[in-house]
């Protein structure tokens, strides 16, 4: 990875699966000019959903926010570009969709707080806690976009 470049961790929630939206969030990240590095289909257990929601725990919407997440399939994802946690939480959207920019997946999909269609790794750290969380390290692939030169200049 050259200096610039950062992985970040996305997970595309239950009802942005059930929405039929999985599509329409990998496009607006890979014409963003982002590699998404690794992928999967899953529904999280308890356990796993605890892990990646710990910082949450204690507060009043974290057994709800569990027994959201792990209602139904999500798409895990690592990406990697430039910037990526700041590139994505921008393409993302504030969490609370009724506030978030429109334009955003938030701002064009969701009215909600909690079902928002997607989550984003807020930190460079918090992208690498999610990752290993979710992916091995040779689950994820290297490997070049025909458009590196022009989306990644010098």
């Amino acid at each position: 990875m050259e200096k610039d470049v950062e992985r970040t961790f996305v997970m595309i929630k239950p009802d942005g699966v059930k929405r039929g939206l999985i599509g329409e969030v990998i496009r607006r990240l890979e014409q963003k000019g982002l590699k998404i590095v690794a992928m999967k289909m899953t529904i999280l257990s308890k356990e796993r959903a605890e892990r990646q929601y710990e910082v949450h725990k204690g507060k009043p919407f974290y057994e709800d926010l569990i027994k959201y997440i792990t209602s139904g399939p999500v798409v895990l994802m690592v990406v990697e570009g430039p910037s990526a946690v700041e590139v994505v939480r921008a393409l993302v959207g504030s969490t609370d969709g009724r506030k978030a920019t429109p334009g955003t997946i938030r701002g064009d999909f969701s009215l909600d707080i909690r079902k928002n269609i997607v989550h984003a790794a807020d930190s460079k750290e918090s992208a690498i806690r999610e990752i290993s969380i979710h992916f091995k390290e040779d689950e994820i692939i290297n490997y070049k976009r025909v458009d590196e030169e022009i989306i990644f200049p010098d």
